[in-house]
């Protein structure tokens, strides 16, 4: 029924790809040359590690990873896959890894055949991701499969009564190295001792983007020493609050957001929101950024170092199906804002607990809590402080677990 359902799911998306559907026809061209990819690509008698992430979120995750293999194991070539064409596309070039492809679908010969081509000495699945037909191929050929930054919660299938199915995919994993205690006590009383609480290897990743950020000098004039809040991959309902705010309160501070979309029409409705003076990040060139109120960043990959310019941020997502990287912020050490759907994120609910990040339920929850610290100048810098130890005390998941592996 599994690898059925999964046939399915791709013929489903060679339909939406033949009637025009943008993302399912990346997948499908992704799919479909991915095994011709592999044979021109891939060299003889090389020794690969392989590490699949699902999309960018998880590839930032096993970020740290990549970087630490290349540098103390120079004797692998690394492979990483994506099964998301938005993490394909971004990454696709990436310079610090061998090998970028696309994952074939979950099909029984599929997983055959990639894993024969690739043929890795050690593979890392990070996070969430239990492809059936991969892991049972990856245990019939006694490859070592960890499970990496992976998080577990009592209402996952694999705890329930009926979770027998999910249970017996966890055996193929050699060893788990999770983010928390909790991880580790469900799996014990499900019969699993081969796990290791490391932490979050998202906490090396931002900490290195903290070390390593450079400045941006159009960013700074744009600023220009004034009070500036940055928003970061918010959606729809997180820029109605947002562009509210900056249309209601006279606040003389910037804002930069970074919406999670950046297509045409959604930059088009969010400048068509907003009174202040707006520049696309894009045109920033053309003008003197100093001018406007409002920058909206219209490209991929600039947010993380964008923080440092913050006195303050906003995570989007919380008012959908879940917040953003909350950490990517607070390793800056300023106060972190975000919605309510933030309860399956360890970090934002340890952020909250310590006094480092500021949840809000809709828009006049934000203006008075935001106003509160725009007026209380000493209380938001311990927030803030808070917010930055918490996510410098997080460093070194990626050791920890190299250390076992290698």
């Amino acid at each position: 029924m599994y690898t059925f359902s999964i046939h399915i799911f791709s013929l489903l998306v060679r339909i939406a790809a033949f009637l025009g559907n943008v993302k399912a026809k990346r997948l499908w061209d992704g799919q479909k040359s991915v095994w011709t990819q592999l044979d021109v690509s891939l060299q003889p008698k090389e020794r690969r590690v392989w590490i699949h992430c699902a999309s960018v979120g998880e590839f930032e995750q096993g970020r740290p990873l990549m970087e630490d293999i290349r540098a103390k194991f120079p004797q692998y070539k690394i492979v990483v896959t994506f099964f998301s064409p938005s993490g394909y596309e971004l990454r696709k070039d990436f310079s610090g890894v061998d090998y970028v492809f696309y994952l074939p679908f979950d099909k029984v010969q599929n997983a055959k055949r990639f894993v024969a081509k690739v043929n890795p000495e050690i593979i890392f699945f990070i996070k969430y991701e239990f492809w059936r037909n991969y892991l049972k191929t990856i245990e019939r050929r006694q490859i070592p499969l960890y499970l990496v930054s992976a998080i577990f919660r009592r209402e996952q299938s694999f705890f329930k009564f009926y979770g027998g199915w999910y249970r017996k995919l966890l055996t193929t994993f050699t060893h788990f190295f999770v983010q928390n205690e909790h991880s580790k006590e469900l799996l014990a009383k499900i019969g699993y001792a081969n796990v290791t609480v490391t932490g979050d290897t998202r906490f090396d990743r931002v900490c290195r983007i903290f070390d390593q950020a450079k400045k941006m000098p159009e960013v700074e004039n744009f600023v220009n020493g004034k009070t500036c809040m940055i928003a970061g991959s918010t959606w729809e309902a997180d820029e109605e609050i947002l562009a509210r705010y900056i249309n209601t309160e006279n606040r003389n501070i910037k804002w930069i957001i970074a919406p999670h979309e950046i297509h045409g029409n959604q930059i088009k409705r969010l400048i068509n929101s907003i009174n202040a003076k707006t520049i696309r990040y894009s045109q920033i060139s053309e003008t003197n950024p100093a001018d406007f109120q409002v920058m909206l960043i219209d490209n991929i990959g600039m947010l993380s170092s964008l923080y440092r310019y913050g006195n303050a941020a906003y995570i989007g997502g919380g008012f959908g199906k879940g917040i953003h990287n909350t950490l990517e912020a607070a390793v800056y050490g300023i106060p972190v804002f975000f919605g309510p759907a933030h309860k399956k994120f360890q970090e934002a609910k340890a952020l909250i607990a310590l006094g480092g990040a500021i949840t809000i339920k809709n828009y006049d929850d934000f203006a008075e809590k935001f106003n509160d610290l725009l007026d209380d100048p000493e209380k938001a810098k311990k927030i803030g402080d808070i917010a930055g130890a918490f996510a410098a005390s997080g460093r070194g998941a990626t050791e920890k677990l190299l250390k076992i592996v290698f």
